[in-house]
């Protein structure tokens, strides 16, 4: 009877030890379990930086990698968190900035999110189709499929098989992710110009002598080029709509600039006014065959919205400051340009008085800028003497 006493205390001792340790093992589970979640959420050790996930990278080699970089305190405690938690971060591809002390909950919202990095490329306003293949041809971070062909192929690859290709794309800044193809940023430019020429054709003038959108494109691509300053474009517009009823020749010096092509030294002679090209506007009446440049907006909506104006002259004012004088007599043209000359050689002029009309107003691959120079034949439109 002594011994089946002693055996249900025993019993209750082991119970007892039992019990002791699973608590003991349980308080032990939670506070691992908030050490891992402090460590989860807790700023990281490292000074930030950019880190490269290819497509198909698994989770375990991106928190490797961010630990090797010190982004991440301990990539084995990241995951048992995880784990713990049932999450299974679904990690996107790209390159990602990493903030300064980004906790790993941080650092994982930004990959799932795929908040990648955005790449830049700025073409400005004026530049040309040639200039805008450059700059991405030059960009590091852009996938270049288009190397070697045509302008007619690239065309063809945007679906604008057999059209000109100047023109035809918005000077703009992009932003990308990285290894974004030159295919697809020359697409967004496309459909962004073929937006911008849209809504303008539908709020153009009634009495314009534009037959068509891109009639308008070539008139916007003239007045890019001629216009130094915003507030003008508008006039300057207005001058090649007056001259264009009136049935005169525009006599734009960027027309015959861009008809020269590579043979354009960066002066204009007198044998570049009278050598025939489809684009010599010196020779040949009405616009030339394609716009001779990529426009902006404002040039855009200036060639379908021109100023009411008598003007069927300009010339540079030779102050520097980029503005032109505006005549409706050739008496008052020419006393204007004479004005200018008696500026240019009394040394009143400003740096700015020769521009020439075909250079951008910000740098561009491919583009030499120059001063025009020549003489100054009477009745030009925009007359640019050097």
């Amino acid at each position: 009877m002594a011994d089946s006493g002693r055996r249900p205390r025993a019993r209750g001792r082991i119970w007892v030890a039992a019990l002791l340790l699973l608590l003991l093992a349980a308080g032990g589970g939670a506070g691992g379990y908030l050490w891992l979640r402090h460590e989860f959420l807790s700023p990281g050790p490292g000074g930030g930086g950019r880190i490269e996930v290819a497509a198909g990278t698994n989770l375990h080699t991106v928190l490797a990698h961010l630990e090797e970089g010190s982004s991440v305190r301990s990539a084995r405690a990241v995951q048992w968190y995880l784990r713990l938690r049932g999450l299974q971060p679904r990690v996107l591809a790209g390159t990602y900035e990493i903030p300064p002390r980004a906790s790993p909950a941080q650092i994982l919202q930004l990959l799932e999110e795929g908040k990648v990095v955005l790449e830049q490329l700025t073409v400005v306003e004026g530049s040309t189709f040639a200039d805008f293949l450059a700059a991405l041809a030059q960009h590091p971070q852009v996938t270049h499929t288009l190397s070697g062909k045509t302008d007619a192929e690239i065309m063809t690859a945007l679906g604008h098989a057999g059209e000109s290709a100047e023109g035809e794309l918005f000077p703009d800044t992009y932003r990308f992710a990285a290894h974004t193809s030159d295919l697809t940023i020359l697409t967004l430019a496309c459909e962004r110009m073929q937006s911008v020429l849209a809504v303008a054709w539908d709020a153009r003038r009634a009495d314009l002598p534009l037959g068509t959108p891109y009639q308008a494109l070539i008139l916007a691509s003239m007045v890019e080029k001629e216009a130094a300053l915003k507030s003008e474009r508008a006039l300057i517009a207005g001058v090649f709509v007056n001259r264009l009823r009136k049935g005169m020749r525009l006599q734009s010096d960027p027309t015959v600039i861009y008809g020269l092509g590579e043979r354009y030294d960066g002066s204009i002679h007198t044998r570049d006014l009278l050598r025939d090209t489809p684009y010599n506007t010196y020779t040949r009446t009405g616009l030339p065959p394609t716009p001779i440049a990529l426009p902006g907006r404002e040039s855009v909506m200036a060639a379908v919205q021109p100023a009411n104006t008598a003007a069927l002259y300009f010339v540079a004012t030779g102050l520097g400051d980029g503005a032109h004088h505006f005549s409706g007599t050739l008496a008052e043209h020419n006393s204007a340009v004479q004005t200018y000359l008696a500026r240019l050689r009394s040394g009143q002029h400003g740096a700015g008085a020769a521009r020439d009309p075909a250079a951008p107003r910000a740098p561009a691959p491919g583009v030499t800028a120059g001063a025009a120079a020549g003489p100054t034949p009477a009745g030009r439109a925009g007359a640019h003497p050097p």
